[in-house]
C-alpha cells in the first residue's frame, strides 16, 4: 500500500510541477482568440464553461481503457505501477496537451490535420484513412463492454433462480430460455441509437449536458473503491521488492511490450488526441489548456492507478481466477461498495465507454467534414457524412459477435493502433516544438519510447502479430526506432540551417 500512496502523490504532483513546465515551454497567450470565439457555429464551435469542458474530455477519453487495461495490466505485478504514474506524468498528459493546445492555435484542427502539418501530406493523407477506421473500431469497442455489463445489471433470470419457491425457479427456467442473448443485442441497438443521437446534435445539447452526471457516477466510483482500498488496507506488493512477471502466461507475454499495450489510456492513448480538438473548439482562454488536457489525463491515470491496486488485491485473494475485467469490476464494486454503491460505480463503468463511443463517431464525423469541406452546420450535411460511418461501426460489430474471437481481435488491433497513432502523434508535436525553437526533447524521448513499443509488440506478439522470438522483436524494434532517430537528427539539422541562413 506504501507503493500505491507514493504513486497517488505522484500523480497529483506531476499535475502542477511537470504540467506548468510543459505549458510554460508551449508558451499560453490569454489574451488569443479562440475558434470557439472567432468562428463559433452553434454545432461544434461552442463556448463552453471550463468545468463542463472538463468533465466532457475526461469522460471522451476515459473509456474502459483506464478500468479494464489497468485490470489486464495488474496481472503483470507492480511494475503496472509505475508505467500508470510516469506514463501519464511524462508521455500522456504531454501527449494529450500539446496536441489540443496545437489544435487551439490552428482553429481546432482534426488531428489528421496537425500530422499533415507537420509531418507531410503523406502522412496526412494516410492518418486520414487510418484514424477513421480506429474511431469506427473504438465505436465498436464501446459499444459491447457497456452492453455486456448493462446485460448483467438487468439480469432478472438470476434473481428468479435464487428464490426458494419452486415456481419462480421454473419461471426463470422458461425466461431464460426465451430471451437468451436478446437483452445483450436490446442494449447494443439502444447504445447505437444513443451514439447517432449524440453525434449529430450540436455538442452542448447532449453531450455538454448529461456528462457532468456520468461524470458524478465514475468519479463517485473512483473514491468509493479507492476509500475502500485505505480502508481495508490490504497487503499489496511493494516496487522495492521486486517486480516480476505475474502475468499468467508470462512465458509468451513478456512486460515489455505487452503491458504497455495493455495500460494504455490509463498512461498515454493515441485516441486522446483525437478527442482534444472537439474540445479545443469549445474553449474561450488558452489557460484552460493544462486543467483540460493536462488535468484530464491525470485524473485518467489516478482512476487507472485505483484499478490496478483493487485489480492486484483481488488476484491475491482469488488465485489462478479466469473472471474477465467485467466480472472483477462487478465482484469488487458489490463487495466493497454494498449494492446501491455498486450500481452507481458500475453505471460509471458503463458510463465511460459509451461516452467516449459517442465522441468517437463526432470525431469521425469532424475528420470526414474536414478533409472533404463540407460544411457541418446544415443537419442533412452532418448526416451525409455519419450515416456512412455508422453502417460501418454496425458491420464491425456485427462481425465480433458472429466471428469467433472476433471482439478479441477486434481490441487487439485496436489496442496496438492506438498506441501506433500516440507515437505518431508525438512525433508531429515533436517536429512543431522544434520549429518553434523550443525545448523538443520532453515529446521526443517518449516518441522514442513508444516507436519501441509498438514496432516490438507487432513482431512480438502471438495473437495479432508476427509471434516472433524476443531477441529478434526486439532487435527489429531497436532498428526501426534508431532509424527514426536518425531521421529526426538529420531534419533537425536542416531545419537548424535553414534558421541560420534567415
Amino acid at each position: 500500500m506504501i507503493s500505491f500512496a507514493i504513486a497517488l502523490v505522484l500523480l497529483v504532483a506531476g499535475y502542477f510541477i511537470y504540467g506548468r513546465i510543459i505549458e510554460k515551454i508551449f508558451g499560453i497567450d490569454a489574451k488569443r482568440p479562440t475558434p470557439a470565439q472567432t468562428r463559433p457555429d452553434g454545432v461544434d464551435y461552442i463556448p463552453m464553461k471550463p468545468w463542463r469542458i472538463f468533465l466532457i474530455q475526461f469522460l471522451n477519453i476515459a473509456g474502459v481503457g483506464p478500468i479494464f487495461g489497468a485490470i489486464m495490466g495488474a496481472q503483470f505485478g507492480t511494475a503496472s505501477f509505475l508505467w500508470i504514474v510516469f506514463g501519464s506524468i511524462f508521455a500522456g498528459a504531454v501527449h494529450d496537451y500539446l496536441s489540443g493546445m496545437i489544435s487551439l492555435r490552428n482553429d481546432g484542427a482534426s488531428l489528421p490535420e496537425i500530422h499533415g502539418k507537420y509531418l507531410g501530406n503523406g502522412v496526412k493523407q494516410f492518418m486520414r484513412g487510418f484514424m477513421v477506421l480506429l474511431m469506427i473500431l473504438v465505436g465498436a469497442v464501446f459499444v459491447s463492454a457497456p452492453a455486456d455489463l448493462l446485460d448483467k445489471l438487468t439480469n432478472f433470470n438470476e434473481l428468479f433462480q435464487k428464490s426458494e419457491s419452486p415456481f419462480w425457479q421454473q419461471f426463470a427456467v422458461k425466461l431464460s430460455q426465451l430471451t437468451e442473448h436478446w437483452a445483450l443485442y436490446f442494449w447494443i441497438t439502444l447504445i447505437f441509437i444513443y451514439y447517432a443521437i449524440a453525434t449529430m446534435l450540436p455538442i452542448d445539447k447532449i453531450i455538454g449536458r448529461i456528462y457532468p452526471i456520468f461524470g458524478i457516477c465514475i468519479l463517485f466510483m473512483v473514491l468509493g473503491i479507492m476509500v475502500m482500498l485505505f480502508w481495508h488496507h490490504p497487503q499489496l506488493p511493494e516496487v522495492w521488492e521486486g517486480m516480476p512477471n505475474m502475468h499468467p502466461q508470462a512465458a509468451t507475454t513478456p512486460i515489455f511490450p505487452m503491458m504497455f499495450i495493455s495500460i494504455a489510456c490509463g498512461a498515454i492513448s493515441g485516441f486522446h488526441a483525437t478527442q482534444s480538438p472537439l474540445m479545443a473548439r469549445c474553449m474561450t482562454n488558452e489557460r484552460q489548456g493544462r486543467p483540460i488536457f493536462y488535468g484530464a489525463m491525470i485524473t485518467e491515470g489516478i482512476v487507472a492507478l485505483v484499478w490496478a491496486a483493487a485489480a492486484t488485491y483481488f488476484f491475491q485473494a482469488n488465485p489462478g481466477t479466469t473472471d474477465g475485467a467485467s466480472v472483477i469490476v462487478d465482484k469488487i464494486s458489490r463487495d466493497w461498495l454494498g449494492t446501491a454503491g455498486a450500481i452507481l460505480a458500475l453505471l460509471g463503468v458503463v458510463a465511460a465507454p459509451i461516452t467516449s463511443g459517442d465522441t468517437a463517431f463526432r470525431s469521425a464525423r469532424l475528420i470526414v467534414a474536414d478533409f472533404m469541406h463540407v460544411d457541418q452546420k446544415p443537419v442533412k450535411n452532418r448526416l451525409l457524412v455519419a450515416i456512412p460511418l455508422f453502417v460501418a461501426g454496425i458491420g464491425v460489430l456485427v462481425f465480433s459477435i458472429v466471428s469467433k474471437d472476433g471482439f478479441g481481435i477486434i481490441w487487439r488491433y485496436f489496442a496496438w493502433a492506438n498506441q501506433i497513432l500516440a507515437a505518431v502523434t508525438l512525433w508531429a508535436v515533436t517536429v512543431y516544438l522544434l520549429q518553434e525553437r523550443k525545448c523538443f526533447y520532453v515529446t521526443l524521448i517518449p516518441a522514442l519510447f513508444m516507436t519501441m513499443v509498438t514496432s516490438t509488440f507487432i513482431f512480438i506478439a502471438p495473437n495479432g502479430g508476427f509471434g516472433l522470438a524476443p531477441a529478434v522483436s526486439y532487435s527489429i524494434g531497436g532498428v526501426v526506432t534508431v532509424a527514426l532517430l536518425v531521421g529526426f537528427i538529420v531534419y533537425a539539422a536542416k531545419e537548424r540551417k535553414k534558421v541560420k541562413l534567415q
